[in-house]
């Protein structure tokens, strides 16, 4: 009779005994960091993966030790079937459980892309098809605008240069969608800002002069002074006269070198031998052109020139006498300059 009593007994003993081990080797397993060198590794989940097989996978890179304790807490906890598809980075310290967490909330690692204030559209294209975790189309610029809803709208300084994260298996099309409509949220609060004497009459038009100061300087200083001389040309009625835009016009046909006949070539962008803006942007301007385009500093220049300093600066005139001496000095820099 006594053995009867204690037969159970022990049973119910040993199976908490060996519950107890249990749980702590779970407590442990789930706890413990996986086995992930310095520089991190990579996990891919396609769609559709169970838990079980991306464990299973751990395991036989030697990541994961007892991958059958994380399918059962998997299971459990009902994380098994919630895990989502991407590609993850797997820093050193990650747990079994907080690998569960972050596929589960689909942290995937993003890739980035900067574009460049100053790129062309061509150059932003480029860029964008090269990088091998876009995928890439086989659409040309007025396709891709017409993918974009806005079909009749051409491409260049349709895009705004900042640095994009996105995940593995992004469409360039996606991921330009973002850059124009981020090109769109930052135009239209410029514009919202503008100032009441500007020559520009719409936001299209200030994207134009946005790009055309974004390409005659890189110093932040000077962004609105250039805006405030190409106002008061507009205002007098006098050609821009940017070799910006006459290098646009010339396309692949220019070589590097500026010559006086390509100034003297006609081209829909050629503002010395056409009066008014070009008829589109001629790069990607940044929120600092912008804001410049539509807030210049007032001045009486109606020149500048490069000072030849190395600096990136230019010298501003009110005369053209004043301006042709700033010529003849650039052009003596320049000299002195060469080997």
């Amino acid at each position: 009779m006594r053995k009867r009593v204690w037969l159970p007994l022990a049973a119910v003993a040993i199976a908490l005994v060996a519950g107890a081990l249990f749980a702590v080797l779970a407590w442990r397993t789930l706890h413990a960091p996986l086995r992930i060198s310095a520089d991190g590794t990579w996990l891919e989940v396609a769609s559709g993966t169970p838990l079980r097989r991306v464990s299973a996978d751990l395991a036989a890179r030697d990541v994961l030790e007892h991958p059958w304790v994380l399918d059962i807490y998997a299971r459990v906890s009902g994380d098994a079937t919630r895990i989502r598809a991407g590609e993850y980075r797997l820093e050193p310290g990650t747990t079994p459980l907080t690998l569960v967490a972050q596929l589960v909330a689909g942290q995937v690692f993003l890739h980035q892309l900067t574009v460049v204030e100053g790129w062309r559209f061509g150059e932003l294209l480029a860029a964008v098809r090269a990088d091998p975790a876009i995928r890439a189309g086989a659409l040309d610029g007025a396709g891709i605008m017409a993918a974009l809803g806005e079909p009749d709208v051409h491409p260049e300084g349709q895009f705004f240069p900042d640095t994009y994260y996105f995940p593995n298996g992004t469409t360039d099309v996606e991921l330009l969608r973002t850059a124009h409509d981020a090109l769109r949220t930052h135009l239209a609060k410029a514009w919202a800002a503008r100032s009441a004497d500007i020559e520009v009459r719409s936001p299209y038009e200030a994207l134009i002069l946005a790009s055309i100061i974004e390409k005659e300087t890189a110093l932040p200083a000077e962004r609105r002074l250039i805006s405030g001389v190409f106002n008061q040309r507009l205002r007098r009625n006098m050609r821009l006269q940017t070799d910006p835009t006459v290098i646009y016009g010339l396309g692949d046909a220019f070589d590097g070198n500026l010559r006086r006949r390509d100034l003297e070539r006609d081209t829909p962008y050629n503002t010395y031998t056409r009066g008014g803006l070009p008829p589109t942007p001629i790069a990607l301007p940044g929120n600092a052109s912008l804001e410049a385009a539509v807030a210049p500093d007032s001045t009486d220049a109606v020149f500048f020139v490069a000072t030849g300093r190395g600096d990136g600066s230019h010298y501003f005139s009110t005369t053209l006498e004043e301006h042709e001496r700033a010529v003849r000095e650039y052009l003596r820099q320049l000299g002195q300059a060469r080997p």
